[in-house]
């Protein structure tokens, strides 16, 4: 039996990890990431940020360890440190996606009883 101290350890872990999924430039560097290793210059153009807030939230997806770190004499190149992050997030996306019909069919049928 897991003890209390251990479960609220895990769930400080689980909401830490969470927390980097918060914020939207985050998610799109991870898509971003998904296909190809990439250097902060590289990512930055491909997401059309400048380049502090491209390392500001790197450094946030290092230290949650969504994303892991390859140096090349001068060049650090950011990878994700597992493909499963994209399936989550194709999931979540497939959830909200859902949700987003369940709402639309909602207006629909309250729109259609006013008339």
């Amino acid at each position: 039996m897991i003890n209390q101290t251990l479960k609220q350890e895990i769930s400080q872990l689980e909401a830490d990890f969470c927390s980097a999924l918060s914020d939207p430039t985050r998610i799109l560097m991870l898509y971003a990431l998904s296909g190809k290793a990439l250097n902060v210059t590289e990512l930055t153009n491909e997401l059309g940020l400048n380049q502090p807030t491209t390392s500001r939230h790197l450094k946030v997806l290092r230290e949650r360890g969504l994303v892991q770190t390859v140096r090349t004499g001068t060049t650090i190149t950011y990878h994700l440190s597992d493909q499963r992050l994209i399936q989550a997030l194709d999931i979540l996306r497939s959830i909200l996606r859902d949700r987003l019909t369940q709402r639309a069919s909602l207006i629909n049928e309250t729109v259609l009883g006013d008339s």
